[in-house]
């Protein structure tokens, strides 16, 4: 089963092509972590003690948080999760975060930050798999 946890050079295109100049984007985090962090070549980060992948992900929001509010995004909802209650019975997320970035552009600033990209492998050592979906709003 093919795992994803990067954005693809090509998918980053096309996001920013689809989504500029729309307005605010929000992002939906789909999130499984791993039952042990894996800080694989990223020795810098690992902490002194073994940790859980959802440990190493509250680690990298501890990071993130201060790096998203620089740019005015804001995290809007982050909450436990399982299985769907109409999806696919073969996936199950153990947790969900909604944050809302003011622009695509603004998105971009962020996740392109020195200070984010510093500490951002706390997220590829706590993640077995994860989906990432903007949404917009529909004009009415």
């Amino acid at each position: 089963m093919q795992k994803y946890l990067h954005v693809s050079e090509e998918a980053g295109k096309q996001f920013y092509l689809a989504y500029k100049d729309k307005g605010p984007v929000v992002m939906l985090n789909l999130l499984r972590f791993r039952e042990k962090a894996d800080y694989t070549n990223l020795e810098s980060l690992k902490p002194s003690d073994e940790i859980s992948g959802k440990e190493a992900y509250k680690l990298y929001m501890k990071f993130t948080k201060p790096e998203l509010e620089k740019v005015g995004s804001r995290l809007i909802f982050y909450g436990a999760s399982n299985d769907f209650l109409i999806g696919p019975t073969t996936e199950s997320w153990d947790a969900v975060l909604l944050v809302e970035h003011p622009s695509v552009e603004k998105f971009m600033e962020f996740a392109q930050n020195e200070n984010y990209l510093k500490t951002a492998g706390h997220r590829t050592a706590a993640l077995e798999d994860s989906r990432l979906l903007p949404i917009t709003q529909k004009s009415k």
